[in-house]
């Protein structure tokens, strides 16, 4: 997998298809190459959590996401510190990073995989 998105992949794809259209070169030729960083590349809607949330997913990945999720359910809100109040503010953003193990840092833009 690259650091590519999809959108990146579709901008090249529309740049090459106007440099074939003024040399006269066929599209066929780049398709394949296209394709297959198309498949590879990122989605363009990646999760976005800040840089401590993201160090807590990596440092509990090895536990299912349900006991993770379980265990932030049985601490008071008053007792979380802000890195596990994020998270149970933000449950969808910190489960698609969770399951697509890529994610980009909110502070920073960066892209980090599993």
């Amino acid at each position: 997998m690259s650091n590519e998105t999809k959108q990146d992949v579709f901008e090249d794809a529309l740049r090459a298809l106007e440099e074939f259209g003024e040399q006269g070169s066929s599209w066929e030729m780049a398709y394949d190459d296209l394709s297959a960083r198309y498949a590879d590349a990122l989605p363009d809607d990646l999760p976005v959590i800040p840089k401590a949330v993201g160090e807590y997913l990596k440092s509990n990945r090895t536990e299912p996401l349900g006991k993770v999720f379980w265990h932030l359910g049985c601490i008071s809100v008053a007792l979380l510190g802000s890195t596990r109040s994020y998270i149970v503010d933000h449950t969808e953003d910190f489960a698609r990073a969770w399951v697509l193990g890529v994610w980009r840092v909110k502070e920073t833009g960066e892209v980090v995989k599993l």
